[in-house]
């Protein structure tokens, strides 16, 4: 089983080329627990949610791991919940990056702010480029500090898609 985790800010492409990936590929995708955790909770999240978010993604990676899949696509994992509490709170629950460090990813591709235009949705909150960017940035050095294979995905959204077929085709060979 290969596993592959689109990583970075929001409103940079990861839904969407997560479906892309899974259309072009196959294997099994996991979508992001926090947005159906908003959409059950409908009020401000707070810290005390973030433990309940990260394991509910944990829940459903897992049940898709269990399943054994040539390819499993990640719309997020851990990494996420753990920037975004700290954006957010300031803190971070201390076990989530220890059960992140636990598991094999065998492909970040981390997206970038930059050429694409940031959408509102409703749940995003980071419209101002040098607020993504930040975001990418701290994506990527936890990324390098921790050895984490990555591959840096920039570009319009059809060269976006062109970079992340490349590396999974790659990847799969």
């Amino acid at each position: 089983m290969k596993v592959v985790v689109l990583a970075g800010p929001e409103s940079s492409g990861k839904s969407w080329l997560a479906e892309q990936l899974h259309a072009h590929f196959g294997g099994l995708m996991v979508g992001e627990y926090v947005r159906y955790f908003i959409e059950q909770n409908p009020r401000d999240t707070c810290l005390g949610d973030i433990s309940d978010i990260a394991r509910g993604q944990l829940e459903w990676e897992d049940q898709a791991r269990a399943k054994q899949p040539d390819l499993l696509i990640l719309d997020t994992h851990l990494l996420s919940n753990m920037l975004w509490s700290q954006t957010l709170f300031g803190d971070c629950p201390c076990w989530l990056e220890p059960e992140l460090l636990k598991r094999r990813y065998d492909l970040h591709l981390l997206l970038s702010p930059d050429d694409v235009q940031w959408t509102q949705d409703g749940q995003r909150c980071q419209p101002l480029l040098v607020e993504r960017q930040a975001f990418f940035n701290a994506s990527r050095h936890w990324l390098e500090v921790h050895h984490q294979p990555m591959q840096v995905i920039t570009g319009d959204w059809l060269t976006r898609q062109q970079q992340a077929f490349a590396s999974v085709e790659r990847l799969l060979d």
